[in-house]
């Protein structure tokens, strides 16, 4: 199903506010964006069910959870099959420092976005966690100084 074909603006400024705010009851909802509240909720469960609404979460704070820093990392692996990929990607997205993984083209074959408490939490996630998955060929990392911008969807 093409979703973007059939969002129309209601379903849009419903996915706005709620990209905001996932917490906003059925009722405010409906207030922000026009709709009586029967209509909104409709929608929204539709929304859902046809997979654009993936899930709602809360968004916690590395710093107050202790791990201010994050670190980008670009991983090679030693070989490139399927059982090599799955073993590590299994492995990496197994370690609860690891926020985001992906699987790349290109020079490297993932990208690894990781929360850390500073170099020495970087040295010992490297050293006990990263270094001991299977696989793994070469990484080169990258603390990040200051996060410009953070979305966790686009924008409809």
């Amino acid at each position: 199903m093409d979703h973007q074909a059939q969002l129309d603006e209601i379903d849009r400024r419903i996915l706005r506010e709620l990209r905001l705010d996932g917490r906003l009851s059925n009722t405010k909802l409906a207030e922000k964006v026009g709709l009586s509240t029967t209509p909104c909720w409709n929608r929204v469960r539709a929304l859902e069910e046809h997979g654009v609404i993936e899930g709602y979460t809360a968004l916690l704070s590395q710093k107050a959870l202790g791990f201010p820093d994050t670190v980008i990392i670009e991983v090679t692996l030693d070989r490139h099959d399927d059982e090599i990929f799955e073993k590590f990607g299994q492995a990496l997205a197994d370690l609860p420092e690891v926020m985001e993984a992906y699987l790349l083209t290109g020079e490297y074959d993932y990208l690894i976005k990781v929360a850390v408490a500073g170099t020495a939490g970087y040295e010992e996630f490297l050293r006990r966690k990263l270094y001991r998955l299977p696989g793994l060929r070469h990484s080169r990392s990258t603390f990040v100084l200051r996060c410009l911008k953070r979305s966790h969807s686009v924008e409809p």
